[in-house]
């Protein structure tokens, strides 16, 4: 299915944005990048979505989107892996503005308990710089590194209501959230959800929250089922993996996040992010930040270096990421499945573009073996495309130069 066209007017000294899928910039030959030819070529195999954004402003600054897709269809399932964790730790903190409590801020330590055996609670992180959690260090720990745990607790905050139904009303139609992460507990289980109180520096409670569950049930469209056999418990099982109890997240969604996180002002208040300036400046910061920048938390640079989730461009790299270039962006990495959705800035030519990609290589369709092309092809195919599409937007002229200054948090 292809990308529809859109037109976006905005009133009173809003924004005017056309939005417009074209495909030219696919139709090349590649002669330079042989993993996007052979992806190119094999586009049923590899199960490759693209969907790319221009960007140019008006004279206010704002700016008009021009999109072009490839093979972009949002009813075709792929497993999102980790991207489902940027909408979360936005809902977080937009949960977090809503609760309208005195002193309940992002640093607020947050205590999860238990109540049922399938559930862990936490009362320390030995990451943050107090050895607390709360919901800011969670984020930064989503946004560094994509740590399952820290969505997790995000997740058991929301709960699946809360989640499903804010997407719904900002126009995200096709994401359903049903599961916690890489934490194989039954559907229903992923339907409880685990008290949580948030305490004072003096350990006086601010806000304290009941175990909760909901009774909706939610579920994948199409009940999808992927790859010819999967493993479970290490045993191996013939035919597809059901998926109708994990995540979609549709890459127009993910595109649309990732907007909406870095332009709000280009879509009406209904369809946008809540956030205060101070928490999307947060999420901006840390969602561009690299993990060897980061104190609190801490990484080993040598398993996290700076391409570690920075596929476009510069994924197949170990090598530093110059200081010119800034991506935001949210990745996800599972069952043969690589997705980035980027938001690409080079702070010195002027450059910024919107990117996001799902590529799948699974040469022996078996789920869950951990048997997967990654390093072969999914990786050079990530850094071939950034690679490719940053060409072409340092060749393009614009007629308005771009003011990159609110996004440089070098």
């Amino acid at each position: 299915m292809m990308r529809y066209f859109a037109l976006i007017l905005f009133f009173s000294g809003f924004l005017s944005a056309c939005q417009q899928t074209q495909k030219g910039p696919f139709e090349a030959d590649f002669a330079d990048y042989p993993t996007l030819r052979e992806v190119f070529g094999n586009v049923d195999k590899y199960q490759v979505q693209i969907l790319y954004t221009r960007i140019d402003r008006n004279e206010h600054g704002n700016p008009l989107f021009t999109d072009f897709a490839f093979h972009l269809d949002d009813e075709r399932y792929f497993y999102p892996a980790s991207t489902v964790k940027l909408p979360i730790a936005l809902l977080a903190l937009e949960w977090l503005e809503e609760q309208d409590v005195e002193g309940l801020t992002l640093e607020t330590t947050m205590l999860t308990d238990s109540v049922r055996p399938s559930q862990i609670p936490a009362y320390l992180d030995s990451t943050s710089q107090n050895g607390l959690p709360s919901i800011g260090h969670y984020i930064k720990k989503i946004l560094l590194v994509s740590d399952n745990d820290a969505a997790n607790r995000l997740y058991e905050l929301l709960g699946l209501d809360y989640i499903n139904g804010k997407l719904k009303e900002k126009g995200l139609d096709h994401t359903v959230i049903t599961q916690r992460l890489s934490f194989p507990i039954s559907p229903e289980e992923n339907r409880q959800f685990n008290p949580i109180r948030f305490v004072d520096k003096e350990g006086k409670t601010l806000l304290e929250l009941p175990a909760r569950h909901t009774d909706s049930i939610y579920v994948v469209p199409g009940s999808p089922k992927l790859g010819k056999a999967f493993y479970r418990n290490d045993s191996l099982f013939q035919g597809g993996m059901d998926f109708s109890f994990k995540n979609k997240f549709a890459l127009s969604d993910l595109h649309g996040v990732l907007q909406r996180t870095i332009f709000p002002q280009a879509f009406f208040e209904s369809q946008r992010f809540n956030l205060s300036a101070e928490h999307r400046d947060f999420v901006l910061k840390y969602m561009g930040m690299l993990p060897g920048e980061s104190a609190y938390p801490t990484y080993d640079t040598t398993e996290f270096y700076d391409g570690y989730s920075k596929f476009f461009k510069f994924g197949s790299s170990k090598d530093p990421i110059p200081k010119q270039f800034r991506i935001f962006n949210k990745t996800g990495w599972s069952y043969g499945y690589l997705i980035d959705g980027s938001y690409f800035v080079d702070f010195e030519n002027g450059v910024e573009f919107f990117v996001s990609a799902v590529v799948y290589t699974n040469e022996n369709q078996t789920m869950n073996d951990g048997n997967y092309e990654t390093e072969e092809i999914a990786k050079p195919f990530f850094a071939e495309l950034g690679d490719y599409l940053y060409q072409l937007e340092l060749k393009r002229e614009k007629q308005i130069p771009a003011d990159l200054t609110a996004v440089d948090f070098r």
